[in-house]
C-alpha cells in the first residue's frame, strides 16, 4: 500500500480493481456451488451403481457356482468369450470442467458357447457378468467425474478464497488509504486558501 501515491486515478483504478474482484469472487462461488452439486448428485449415482453391481456379481456367482457342479469347471467355455475392446471416450463439459462419457458397442447379450454342452445355470451366470460389465463401465464414468468436479471445487474454492481474504481486503484498506489521503489534501488546500484569502484581505 505504500507503494500506491493517492491520487484521484489512482483511486478510481483502485476502486474498478475491487468492483472486479467482488464480481469475480461472486462468480467463483457460484461455480463453486454448481459444481458440489453436481458432484453430489454423481457420488449418489454411483452410490446406487455400485449397489447394482454387486448385485450383479452375487448373482452371476451363485449360478456360476451352479454351473460349475452340474458341469464341472467350467473355464474352457470363458474362451469361446471374445474380448471387448470397443470402448469409446467423449467429454462433456460442466462449467469448464471436462466430464468423460463413456460408451461401448451395443451387442446382443448372448452366451458365445454352445448350448448342447452347457445348461441355463452358465448362460444365466454369462449374462450377469455381462450386465455387471455394462454397469462398472458406467461406474467408471461416474466415478472419474466424481473426481474431475471434486478437484476442479478445490481449485475454485482456493480461489475464491484468495480474493475474498486477500485481494478484496487488500483493496479496500487501498481505497480507504487513498480516500483519507485525498480528504486530508483537500482539508489542507481549504485552509491555505482561507489563510491566503485572508492576508489579501488585510493588505
Amino acid at each position: 500500500m505504500a507503494s500506491v501515491f493517492p491520487t484521484k486515478s489512482n483511486l478510481m483504478a483502485t476502486q474498478k480493481s475491487l468492483e472486479l474482484a467482488l464480481l469475480g469472487y461472486e462468480l467463483m462461488d457460484r461455480k463453486k456451488n454448481i459444481l458440489v452439486r453436481e458432484m453430489m448428485l454423481l457420488a449418489d449415482d454411483a452410490k446406487t451403481v455400485r449397489d447394482e453391481i454387486n448385485a450383479c456379481y452375487a448373482e452371476a456367482y451363485y449360478y456360476l457356482r451352479l454351473a460349475n457342479t452340474t458341469l464341472g469347471f467350467c473355464g474352457s467355455f470363458s474362451r469361446t468369450v471374445p474380448v471387448d475392446d470397443t470402448l469409446y471416450i467423449d467429454f462433456k463439459s460442466v462449467m469448464g470442467v471436462e466430464i468423460p462419457k463413456i460408451s461401448v458397442d451395443e451387442r446382443p447379450a448372448v452366451p458365445y458357447f454352445g448350448l448342447t454342452s452347457t445348461n441355463e445355470y452358465l448362460d444365466k451366470a454369462y449374462l450377469c457378468f455381462n450386465e455387471a460389465k455394462m454397469k462398472s463401465i458406467h461406474l467408471a464414468e461416474i466415478e472419474s467425474g466424481v473426481y474431475r468436479l471434486a478437484d476442479a471445487v478445490k481449485k475454485t474454492r482456493k480461489r475464491a478464497n484468495a480474493l475474498n481474504n486477500i485481494m478484496i481486503p487488500r483493496f479496500r484498506e487501498t481505497v480507504k488509504f487513498i480516500s483519507e489521503a485525498l480528504d486530508e489534501k483537500e482539508r489542507e488546500d481549504f485552509t491555505r486558501m482561507k489563510v491566503i484569502k485572508a492576508r489579501k484581505e488585510k493588505e
